[in-house]
């Protein structure tokens, strides 16, 4: 004669929905935490930066200004380039904001691209009254160091670029052949680093934004 099993014998019992729910609520709070104390180390770099006019600080320096430990830093950041890193990326994407806000007022394709390339090459330019060492210091470093930092640092940038240059091609306005991604790619690069660079031509006057804009606008710009 067979036995009867009971089948639900070896079945766990599910997860009680109260656990779920207690874990969920601790994970919110300690990463709001963490957010917190990231923002606070952020805050105190960012101000040793103004007053310095440099990115010349040490990590203690930061610890000291946010109040916090040494141990709480190390559990953020692995160190200074991560900080500045950081530092860096919330920049450009205040900066893309920025542009993206200042585009968006205009209702011609080609004229909020105009407008995203003239503000970007007034952003990039040194400016020792604005004290931009991340852009001026930090930046031109880390692409030599860290060439696929800067790409993530500045992937908002040219999705927005990207994006304006889509118009003009939805616009029919975009020459054959282009391909939107790229240009944006080539007019960001450009763009930034004839700003970092400060070139000027033979008469020794500075090549301006409109100029910059002239040069640009003929590589991707159908004809009439």
């Amino acid at each position: 004669m067979v036995q009867k099993t009971d089948s639900t014998a070896d079945t766990p019992s599910p997860r009680p929905a109260w656990k779920d729910r207690a874990v969920e609520r601790s994970t919110k709070a300690a990463r709001l935490r963490a957010e917190q104390r990231v923002e606070r180390f952020l805050d105190a770099a960012q101000a040793i930066i103004a007053e310095k006019g440099s990115t010349d600080f040490t990590v203690q320096e930061v610890v000291d200004r946010s109040r916090q430990s040494l141990r709480s830093f190390y559990q953020h950041f692995d160190g200074k380039h991560e900080l500045l890193l950081a530092l860096f990326e919330d920049a450009l994407r205040r900066s893309t904001e920025q542009i993206r806000a200042a585009a968006g007022g205009r209702a011609d394709p080609m004229d909020r691209l105009k407008v995203a390339v003239e503000l970007l090459f007034e952003l990039s330019r040194p400016d020792p009254a604005a004290q931009r060492p991340l852009f001026t210091d930090f930046a031109p470093q880390l692409l030599v160091s860290h060439p696929a930092e800067v790409k993530s640092a500045h992937a908002p940038l040219l999705a927005l670029f990207t994006e304006l240059l889509e118009q003009i091609e939805a616009a029919g306005r975009l020459r054959a052949g282009v391909k939107p991604r790229r240009a944006a790619a080539l007019v960001m690069q450009t763009v930034m680093f004839i700003a970092h660079g400060a070139p000027v031509d033979e008469d020794a006057n500075p090549i301006t934004a409109d100029e910059l804009w002239e040069f640009c606008s003929t590589g991707f710009a159908a004809t009439a």
